[in-house]
């Protein structure tokens, strides 16, 4: 168990739920006017009036139940003070602007200013009250997936509540019978669609047998963007950005282990595809689902789980083999970024159909047979009727050994670093069928190790982020002195260039 972790949280919730508390009251609604309350029946005082804390409410941390809370990485815990033995959480639905990627900023609706929500934490048993605030333009509600809990707490518009109007609020109040990895979210299709689920863990009353000494949440999600447009678009069927936590590899965080280590793993996926999550260097046992924790019995050796829709899967297993280990959907598109139309020319042999909108990406023809020269190989994951056929351009040359940018490459953003030149290439490849595909689809591949270095990139190989893109995340499984040597930056908040120093392990 990592101590210094766990003193670390119980001070900063202490801080976070006083910058929480006050945000929330100084934020203002999408609708100008007094907010509205909405309860359910029971939940008023003996005044008539909700109470939402008391004067003498204590800030507890989620640890201090004696626990070892979850870390998700890039997404912030939920704080919570203490009401009369009831734990009180203060979440905002609102417009959140979030950076999944160097560069790329989107418009996202989350909770709290984060899309995922903040992660929750209480105790099997806990009895929690949850005020929402609605600063959305429109009507929201909040369910909590695979609750146990009276009717009129489930957040179903029209049925165990009215939606609640911009501008307003609805406390929630239950006790939680049940442990697990479980989540929150929108019952709004299209408002899940746009980023709005947060982790909701209760940890059981008992410890599980056997403990782990790291537990990590990731929430997987994906969005349809089309280049230069910042919003999803909610109702598309094919997507383009996936992310871990809110994060497209590689800006994803690194989880970092202590070799030896038991390691738990809770993934939740809340979207339109299921995902099958592949963990590279170990195997793995199904420990969990939505529904709780899985007898013994049925733990079997794994190193893929799927995820479906709506689902939880908790795995757990002992990190022993040093190394930078992948986690990572491994549906194919999945493990890229921006797999849309592109605007401008692409490189590419010529006269090869380099994709039109959704539908034909889809397969929908709308004229001629399937295998006409029209619905040929195509690149199509165009977003809208209006999408069109791409610029096919025949292979423009590569990048200089100097590492300029030559005529006909893409744009470098600062920070960017060609990862491969005109060897890594056989002069014979346009005459080879399928040519070309992954590195280069669309020119040389991109690393961009400087515009995501963190104390959790430290010492990784130069250029490892070209390849690490989509939904992926890296397991760090490293010897006592490197793991304390990143414990110790990321306590004081350092960023040091990867590859400073030797690496003395595979994978690094």
């Amino acid at each position: 168990m990592d101590r210094s972790r766990r003193n670390f949280l119980q001070s900063s919730v202490v801080l976070g739920a006083g910058v929480v508390a006050t945000r929330a009251a100084a934020s203002t609604p999408f609708e100008s006017g007094q907010e509205k309350t909405q309860m359910a029946p029971g939940m008023k005082t003996d005044s008539g009036e909700m109470r939402t804390h008391s004067k003498s409410a204590q800030h507890i941390a989620p640890s201090g139940a004696g626990f070892l809370p979850v870390f998700t990485p890039d997404v912030p815990d939920m704080p919570f003070e203490m009401d009369n033995g009831v734990k009180v959480f203060h979440l905002v639905a609102e417009p959140v602007k979030q950076e999944i990627f160097p560069g790329k900023i989107v418009n996202l609706w989350g909770y709290n200013g984060s899309a995922p929500g903040p992660t929750i934490q209480v105790t099997q048993g806990d009895r929690v009250r949850i005020i929402v605030d609605n600063h959305l333009p429109e009507p929201t509600s909040m369910h909590w997936h695979g609750f146990d809990i009276p009717f009129d707490m489930d957040g179903g518009p029209g049925l165990s509540q009215d939606p609640i109007s911009p501008g307003g609020r609805f406390v929630y109040e239950f006790t939680l019978q049940q442990e697990g990895t479980y989540f929150y979210h929108s019952h709004m299709a299209m408002q899940e669609m746009l980023g709005m689920i947060g982790a909701f863990i209760m940890h059981p009353k008992e410890a599980y047998d056997p403990p782990v000494d790291k537990d990590f949440a990731i929430i997987l999600q994906e969005y349809a963007l089309l280049p230069n447009n910042p919003t999803p678009n909610t109702m598309n069927m094919e997507f383009n950005w996936l992310t871990f936590n809110g994060k497209s590899g590689p800006a994803s965080t690194p989880l970092i282990v202590r070799h030896g280590d038991r390691v738990r793993l809770r993934l939740i996926n809340l979207g339109m595809d299921h995902h099958p999550i592949h963990l590279h260097g170990h195997q793995f046992v199904i420990t969990g689902t939505e529904g709780g924790r899985q007898p013994k019995a049925t733990w079997g050796p794994n190193n893929t789980v799927l995820v479906g829709v709506a689902q939880a899967r908790t795995v757990e297993f002992v990190a022993n083999n040093p190394g930078a280990w992948m986690i990572h959907c491994h549906m194919p598109h999945h493990m890229m970024n921006q797999m849309s139309s592109m605007l401008g020319p692409m490189t590419r042999r010529t006269g090869m159909p380099a994709g039109a909108g959704m539908e034909e990406g889809m397969g929908m023809l709308r004229s001629g047979s399937a295998t006409s020269d029209s619905n040929g190989p195509s690149m199509g994951r165009g977003m809208g009727v209006g999408s069109t056929l791409e610029q096919a351009t025949s292979n423009g040359p590569l990048s200089q050994k100097d590492g300029s940018a030559a005529q006909g490459d893409m744009p470098m953003m600062p920070g960017m670093q060609m990862h491969m030149d005109k060897a890594d290439v056989s002069k014979d490849a346009n005459s080879v069928p399928g040519f070309p595909q992954d590195a280069y689809m669309e020119g040389p591949v991109m690393a961009m190790d400087d515009m995501v270095q963190k104390p959790e990139t430290y010492g990784l190989r130069p250029g490892w982020t070209g390849f690490m893109m989509g939904m992926m995340t890296l397991l760090r499984v490293l010897p006592p002195d490197q793991y304390d040597h990143i414990q110790e930056l990321r306590s004081q908040k350092k960023n040091e260039k990867p590859g400073t120093t030797p690496n003395t392990m595979p994978g690094m």
